[in-house]
């Protein structure tokens, strides 16, 4: 499927401020589930734009605004084909759970561990446990995971913030797809299984476009996404942008500056199909 998506984040300050410095996450990769076709950002005030690789693969944009300014929009146009994915059947033996932790001691230990909203202390041991009621198999007690943070949670908008942890969100019993992305990575790592936290858009009629997914290591298969949220593994609707421990190794656009604390931030998405479907989201904050 080929979808054209439109991404903008506009910020309005109290008074001017100076001195922003931005990173973003907004650029689509291509790999083997999807073809990053066009990408084009802009910045208002103009700025020139850098572009590197971060540590977990990521590409970033960075770009900053000296003078003083009001008002700061980037604006992401991108032209994506997701390819068709290869599920693994929910009933399919991996490897066993004995061996998770050795895969988590390679290139993908900081997929195994605490991070900055997930932790693996004994209460989510526990959790974990009960959640998997004796699968002895990674994939077997991931999906278990999966369907127990979806029954266990109820998806509720402006629950939660992007700053809640995983604990918070859990005595809530309530929270968004960053809730439920966050709720299962803490219980697959305290199993020792790698597990990461996916940004990305779901591309589907009265769905919110911006998302978030979680990807577990399965030594026999690989990284294998899953999406508590909706209890499913992504399709052809899912369009990835970036992937690290949390949400706090990929927001979409992060930065700092010099001025007031009082500002408004809008976001808007637009995802359009070729066959004429399409969806929208747009959120604001104020502080």
């Amino acid at each position: 499927m080929r979808w054209t998506i439109r991404h903008r984040t506009a910020y309005r300050y109290a008074m001017p401020v100076r001195d922003s410095f931005n990173e973003a996450r907004v650029r689509p990769p291509t790999d083997t589930q999807q073809r990053l076709e066009e990408f084009r950002l802009t910045v208002a005030p103009a700025a020139r734009v850098s572009h590197f690789v971060d540590f977990y693969g990521n590409a970033v944009a960075y770009f900053d605004v000296c003078d003083p300014h009001s008002a700061l929009d980037m604006e992401v146009r991108s032209v994506v084909t997701t390819l068709p994915r290869q599920w693994l059947p929910w009933d399919a033996r991996s490897s066993p759970l004995a061996d998770a932790r050795r895969a988590g001691q390679t290139e993908r230990f900081d997929f195994s561990r605490a991070s900055r909203f997930v932790d693996t202390d004994p209460e989510t041991w526990r959790l974990a446990v009960d959640a998997t009621q004796g699968q002895t198999d990674i994939w077997q007690a991931a999906v278990a995971i999966m369907r127990f943070v979806h029954d266990r949670m109820a998806y509720e908008p402006a629950s939660t913030h992007v700053h809640t942890h995983a604990r918070d969100a859990l005595s809530k019993r309530r929270g968004v797809c960053q809730d439920f992305a966050h709720i299962m990575i803490g219980l697959c790592r305290s199993l020792h299984i790698p597990a990461r936290y996916v940004s990305g858009y779901l591309a589907t009629q009265g769905a919110s476009a911006t998302h978030a997914w979680t990807d577990v290591f399965i030594p026999t298969v690989g990284w294998v996404s899953v999406d508590p949220t909706h209890n499913r593994q992504p399709d052809e609707t899912y369009i990835r942008l970036a992937a690290g421990r949390d949400y706090s190794d990929v927001p979409p656009l992060r930065g700092t500056y010099r001025g007031t604390n009082q500002h408004r931030m809008d976001v808007l998405v637009e995802i359009k199909s070729d066959n004429g479907s399409s969806s929208s989201f747009s959120a604001s904050t104020a502080q």
